[in-house]
């Protein structure tokens, strides 16, 4: 299907773009913004804010969404966390946010390596608020109770699509899983956020379901972004959702009792993650 002009974007390079390219590079660390081929990374990048990913660039699950390498990762860096935290305080970032990879070939997941992230760039940077954006550590929740007490301020985790599609898209994920780890991250008092994918195939009555398991979960913050297929090897784009029923989804979230929701073709999962701390 030819892209509607509602998502079509340039990427302009300023002088922080620029800036933050070299920082992000120099210091050999991965971002989400690049991996992903995310369509906001010239804004973000021109702000000088970008989503950093750790524990490398290889994931071990195989999303049939996700654009970033599957196969078999090396081994974890032990300097990263604090180049990453190195990289926050050159970039004068007043909030970050972390996303990494699967790492399930780790006998805990990566659980350690995240904490060590965490404390580091909390050590480097006390005035930073942070946003992580965790993986599902296959439902373990010993593992998210050792992030939970690293105390970022936004705990997120995607759902990334309604129930019905999930097992389609989601390699090694589970939807009911899913809502177990949002609700983790509320009981324990840290505010719990999620994202979805539009365009998949679903139906705004399982969008609206979805939002309804969400906010039993606890969650707070919800963002709804258009899909965008990769390469013609991944899942591919069933419709391009207008910004009309985007704003409707919006609507309805905020109805329904998400303290936030970002819904926009554009959106992603940390787009404006700025504005999502401040108000918690």
């Amino acid at each position: 299907m030819r892209k509607p002009e509602w998502l079509k974007i340039s990427i302009g390079a300023n002088e922080r773009y620029t800036e933050t390219k070299r920082i992000v590079e120099s210091h050999c660390l991965h971002t989400i913004c690049s991996s992903g081929r995310c369509p906001n990374m010239g804004e973000c990048w021109g702000k000088g804010t970008a989503t950093f990913m750790i524990a490398g660039d290889i994931c071990t699950r195989s999303c049939k969404f996700c654009n970033t390498q599957t196969g078999r990762p090396l081994p974890l860096d032990a300097n990263e966390p604090t180049h990453v935290a190195e990289s926050i305080a050159l970039m004068k970032l007043s909030h970050a946010v972390i996303t990494s990879v699967d790492r399930d070939d780790l006998a805990d997941l990566g659980a350690a390596h995240w904490v060590r992230t965490i404390t580091e760039i909390k050590r480097i940077n006390p005035e930073t608020t942070l946003e992580v954006l965790i993986p599902d550590f296959q439902g373990r929740m010993e593992l998210i109770d050792t992030i939970i007490s690293a105390h970022p301020e936004i705990i997120s985790h995607n759902m990334e699509t309604v129930r019905r599609i999930s097992p389609l898209v989601r390699s090694a994920a589970n939807y009911d899983t899913s809502l177990k780890v949002i609700h983790r991250i509320a009981s324990n008092n840290i505010t719990a956020k999620s994202g979805i994918m539009a365009g998949l195939g679903e139906t705004p009555a399982e969008v609206e379901e979805l939002m309804d398991d969400l906010l039993a979960a606890g969650c707070k913050i919800l963002t709804i972004g258009q899909y965008l297929q990769p390469s013609h090897r991944h899942y591919p784009v069933t419709e391009y959702v207008t910004p009309e029923q985007f704003a409707a989804y919006k609507k309805i979230g905020l109805e329904k009792g998400f303290e936030q929701v970002e819904s926009a073709p554009l959106v992603r999962s940390s787009y404006h993650a700025e504005k999502h701390v401040s108000k918690f």
